[in-house]
């Protein structure tokens, strides 16, 4: 008696699940579905047989959930090699105490929400715990505009002004007026700050924490490395204060 009158509701919420998903779902199911579907579109199918909805997600998920296993464990072996790579900032793209005993590193994108909810995380981070340094990488994966946002970053870390231009882009946003007035915020010389950003030198840092993204297995941002572990995802301050905590009780 229940089957009947729960299957609209099921089906809406799976369906609201499924879009989240986006393009993944798809792709699945056009690769498992495409000999039945014979010319029918995906979406003509799916209304048709919206029972496979349920299984494509729980195998989406299962998928997904053993590559980021695979991942954090590939990640918990890689982390300590890279120890000293992670732990130099790119001139000033630091914050806290420069002697601190705990380093958290944090590979961040302008274009990122999640990194932009973390940051009163790091702000608590840094006003509570005077033993704490933090680390910046400049981490661009969501586009172009990402990436100008972070190397006008890294020209903002050379004139010892980046926490302040940081910031300042996170609230205006990574297009060409946000960079304009978190310039202006920040006070940087913005002729000097162009031609650092266009230079050699900011293009190699981006493709060495690229690289070392890569070593580390990272899926996208914001991403940690806190005591040689690697932590996914936005943090508030709780998350923050306890994986330093936890990196001080194993040294």
């Amino acid at each position: 008696m229940t089957e009947k009158p729960l299957r609209p509701l099921v089906l809406a919420g799976v369906l609201i699940l499924s879009a989240a998903l986006g393009a993944a779902i798809y792709a699945w199911i056009a690769r498992a579905t495409a000999p039945q579907v014979a010319g029918e579109t995906i979406r003509q199918y799916l209304l048709e047989h919206p029972e496979v909805l349920p299984e494509a997600m729980e195998r989406l998920q299962a998928r997904e959930s053993a590559k980021a296993q695979q991942a954090q464990a590939a990640a918990q072996g890689a982390v300590p090699g890279q120890i000293d790579a992670l732990a130099k900032p790119y001139a000033g793209a630091w914050a806290g105490n420069p002697d601190g005993d705990v380093t958290v590193v944090a590979f961040l994108d302008y274009a990122c929400g999640y990194c932009r909810a973390s940051l009163p995380g790091i702000s608590e981070l840094l006003a509570k715990d005077p033993n704490v340094r933090v680390v910046y990488r400049e981490y661009p994966v969501l586009g172009p505009e990402s990436v100008t946002a972070a190397r006008w970053a890294l020209a903002a870390a050379e004139q010892g002004k980046f926490r302040a231009f940081h910031e300042a882009l996170y609230a205006a946003g990574p297009t060409a007026q946000g960079i304009e007035q978190a310039a202006a915020k920040a006070g940087l010389d913005k002729a000097t700050a162009a031609r650092t950003a266009a230079s050699k030198p900011v293009e190699a840092e981006i493709l060495r924490n690229r690289q070392l993204g890569e070593k580390l297995a990272m899926t996208g941002t914001p991403s940690w490395v806190i005591g040689g572990k690697l932590i996914y995802g936005a943090q508030t301050y709780d998350g923050l204060a306890q994986a330093v905590a936890a990196a001080r009780a194993g040294k």
